[in-house]
This record gives C-alpha cells, sequence and structure tokens, in this order.
C-alpha cells in the first residue's frame, strides 16, 4: 500500500499471527524496515514483486529492534549486498540476554553491518534522524523522517497502544520516557510495528496523548 510519496506500508494483516508490519521507502537507495518473521517474508516478497522489485533491489534494511518477529527475515538477504542496520544495545540483546535469537534467525554469528546510533543517517539524498526510544527493548530506535514528518516508531507505540515491557530488557519508566520525547515531534504519519498507521497531525497527536492517558498508569 503506497501511503505517501516513496513510502509504501506492508502491513500484516493476520491478528492470529504474530508478525510485524514492514515498510518500505523507494530512493536512489532502496531500504526496507523491519522484514518481519523469516518464516513469512513471503508476504514482503509479495508486495515488492507488485512494484516490480525482488530482495535483490533492496540495498539497507533497518531492525527497529531485535525481536524475533522483526528481525528473523535479515534471513532473506544472507549473501545479498544489502546492509543491515541495529542500534548495538540490540546486539547485545541478542548475544547475551535472549542468545536463543541467534539461533531462531538461522544466521551464525550474526553481526549488522552498521550499528544505529543516535543521531542523524543519511542514505543517498535522503536524511533521517535515529532516536533511541528504551523500554520496549533497551536498543529500540524510532527512525524519523523530518521531510516527509514520518515516524516509524516499532513497537514504541501503536494506534491506542504501546509495546510490552516484560519481554528481556523491557522498562515501564524508559518506555513512557521515550513515549514523550518522541511525541514532541513534527509527524504526519505514525508507522508503527503492528497495527494500522495513524495518519494526519491531529490525528497523531491525539494518539500520543490518548495512549498516555490510557496506558501510562499500568506500566
Amino acid at each position: 500500500m503506497k501511503v505517501a510519496e516513496n513510502i509504501y506500508a506492508f502491513l500484516w494483516p493476520d491478528p492470529r499471527v504474530n508478525n510485524a508490519n514492514t515498510y518500505f521507502i523507494q530512493g536512489a537507495r532502496n531500504i526496507l524496515i523491519d522484514p518481519g518473521h523469516y518464516q513469512l517474508f513471503g508476504y514482503v516478497r509479495d508486495h515488492l514483486s507488485r512494484l516490480s522489485l525482488t530482495a535483490e533491489d533492496i540495498d539497507l534494511v533497518i531492525v527497529t529492534h531485535a525481536h524475533p518477529d522483526h528481525i528473523e527475515g535479515v534471513q532473506a538477504f544472507t549473501g545479498s549486498s544489502a546492509l543491515i542496520a541495529l542500534h548495538p544495545a540490540e546486539l547485545e540483546l541478542i548475544k547475551s540476554v535472549a542468545p536463543h535469537y541467534g539461533s531462531t534467525m538461522g544466521i551464525p554469528g550474526f553481526e549488522p553491518q552498521i550499528l544505529l546510533e543516535e543521531g542523524d543517517l543519511e542514505v543517498a539524498d535522503m536524511f533521517f534522524q535515529v532516536i533511541r526510544t528504551p523500554g520496549h527493548s533497551p536498543g529500540s530506535i524510532c527512525l524519523y523522517w523530518p521531510e516527509k514528518k514520518a515516524l516509524f516508531c516499532g513497537d514504541v507505540i501503536f494506534q491506542q497502544g504501546l509495546g510490552r515491557t516484560d519481554l528481556p530488557g523491557g522498562n515501564g519508566g524508559q518506555l513512557k520516557e521515550s513515549i514523550r520525547r518522541v511525541a514532541q515531534l513534527d509527524v504526519e504519519y505514525l508507522f508503527p510495528g503492528h497495527g494500522d498507521i495513524v495518519a494526519g497531525s491531529e490525528s497523531v497527536r491525539k494518539n500520543f496523548s490518548d495512549v498516555e492517558t490510557m496506558w501510562f498508569g499500568y506500566i
């Protein structure tokens, strides 16, 4: 589904199966955000095919955090020229806190080519901001595209919901601070890791406010 110029959303439609939404940014360098479960990557392939593209056309894969439903699909790029980008705290999560992720991914000695740190990220002629947003996981990041006023937020916040904090490295206090921080951005499109997109600045602001009112007392 084309959401805005150069931005496509491959929203996971089946609530009975836990898999992440995947987002595709088309440009001088093609970017895929959160490839999802490896065994379900055919869903992403199908959507790319509708754009006359394949996984081999992807230049950069950005993983918002290292939970299997977001990262396993990096297997699809083994042997390709695509670069994998992940925050170093999430690499530590894979290696130490949750070592079973390594075998689940099927990538012995997995190492991303790019370690994402807080700050600016330039990809060809596109300029993004990497924002570290811990709470759902220690090195969770949001990717903000100021030109499009687009926030790719992983499992930090959803439409009328937020990420769980009971998994390894989760922290309710940190998640609340992370949500409050990204709520200050000028956002027209909120692209969450699960569920529906929130579009329109007023709708986005209301969603941040509603989530704080409804959920902050429980985490």
